[in-house]
């Protein structure tokens, strides 16, 4: 496969990502978290960073957009809808658009919710996507700007995806977010077990990402909209789907386990 990942901790739970064309040379940073460390992740693989991939506007994501284009060059991706809170941005994405870097392809996927424009990048090839604070393991985004409706069929583009589709998400968060789902889904035999390796891993003090499709539509409350169970439990039986996202969305909100 031509892709090559590069994963590491930015700031107190971010993660970067690297992204490179094995047959090319061509480099992309997912987002700007921690530019110092980013570029230094490069220099140690050997490789440039001649791209950046925005998901989204927040400053853990497009704070270092500068330091780093000024360090190399790179070209800016990203989300045309938040382009002008960005910044310096030399190509603007919609959903459905692609981008390429080297010989490699990624669809833009409308993940709004967490702020309106947010976007992730799938290969669809490769079998991965970027999908930024969307979705993370076990949870997904705040609300910072979008509505219950806008985040739920966000979210429903990326449980969509193949099931074995593997999603990088930008926060280690899984801990937190499986004690969550646990308060609401208390009988799902997948997120016991779920939520008992995410103990063992940290505990081991290594990473919870990345996950699968399949194991977050499992397991994860913000994925299982029309499970029975779940509405059962949340007094939801005959809700619209968004309503029942939106009900988790605000338990977690309040929640303080």
């Amino acid at each position: 496969m031509a892709l090559e990942i590069r994963q590491f901790a930015c700031l107190e739970d971010n993660y970067g990502f690297l992204i490179h064309c094995s047959e090319t040379g061509a480099c992309a940073a997912i987002d700007t978290p921690e530019p110092a460390r980013i570029l230094e992740e490069a220099r140690a693989a050997g490789w440039r960073v001649s791209e950046i991939w925005n998901t989204h506007h927040h400053w853990d994501h497009a704070g270092g957009n500068d330091t780093i284009r000024a360090a190399s060059g790179a070209r800016i991706t990203a989300p045309a809808a938040e382009a002008d809170k960005i910044g310096h941005v030399d190509a603007r994405m919609h959903p459905g658009d692609r981008v390429r870097l080297g010989r490699l392809e990624a669809q833009i996927l409308d993940v709004g919710g967490h702020t309106l424009g947010h976007i992730a990048y799938w290969f669809e090839t490769e079998g991965v996507a970027f999908v930024g604070d969307a979705l993370f393991a076990l949870g997904c985004g705040r609300l910072f700007e979008g509505t219950p409706q806008q985040a739920q069929a966000g979210l429903a583009r990326l449980r969509d995806l193949p099931p074995e589709t593997v999603i990088y998400c930008a926060h280690e968060y899984t801990q937190a977010n499986a004690k969550f789902a646990l308060s609401v889904d208390p009988q799902n035999a997948a997120l016991q077990a779920y939520a008992r390796e995410v103990e063992a891993l940290r505990a081991r003090g290594e990473p919870t990402v990345p996950t699968t499709i399949a194991r977050e539509r499992a397991a994860n409350p913000f994925l299982r909209w029309d499970d029975s169970a779940l509405r059962a439990g949340l007094g939801l039986e005959t809700a619209q789907d968004w309503q029942v996202y939106g009900a988790v969305r605000a338990a977690k909100d309040r929640f303080r386990g």
